[in-house]
């Protein structure tokens, strides 16, 4: 059964940390917030961007990343950077998995992504854009999770129905008569 985990490396920026705990009350992931955080939790900033969803979200803290990483040492993780060659669309993700995200000034720390070398992932983007937001791109990499899984537990409106190839009906109203 897959569980997302998201886990945000000294996150600085509480707007970000309130809407990915908005998206992770949305498509039952649990927070994982490693501190230092550059922010209270009882921040106004925080609570706004997450309103009134910040108590129903799963949340468990560390105090650095030792100690999340000796908790989940045999897990399914999976670090997102700029500095990564792999496409993050190369991972078939299943079971408990682990998206790790860094600050959003910095990233992660190279003696991180030394550790998990080969767990490394990057978006693609362009090469003049530096990066993207931190909220945005743990959405991309949620979002392609579950889609890989057939949106589990989710309430999908409106989908579109698929052919017998797994392939979206272009026009699925209309008749050949």
């Amino acid at each position: 059964m897959l569980r997302i985990n998201i886990v945000l490396h000294e996150p600085e920026i509480p707007q970000n940390t309130g809407n990915i705990a908005r998206i992770c009350l949305a498509t039952g992931a649990r927070l994982h917030l490693i501190k230092p955080l550059g922010f209270s939790v009882d921040d106004r900033h925080l609570k706004r961007a997450g309103l009134d969803y910040w108590d129903r979200v799963d949340i468990t803290y560390y105090e650095n990343f030792e100690e999340f990483s000796k908790t989940h040492s045999s897990e399914n993780i999976y670090l997102f950077t700029k500095k990564a060659t792999q496409s993050y669309e190369e991972i078939s993700f299943s079971g408990d998995v682990y998206l790790v995200f860094g600050k959003e000034t910095y990233g992660l720390h190279e003696e991180i992504l030394d550790a998990f070398k080969e767990e490394c992932y990057r978006i693609p983007m362009r090469r003049e854009t530096r990066s993207l937001n931190l909220a945005n791109a743990v959405a991309v990499v949620v979002y392609e999770t579950l889609r890989q899984n057939g949106y589990p537990n989710l309430e999908l409106q409106g989908r579109m129905p698929q052919d017998s190839k797994g392939k979206r009906e272009e026009n699925p109203t209309k008749s050949d008569n």
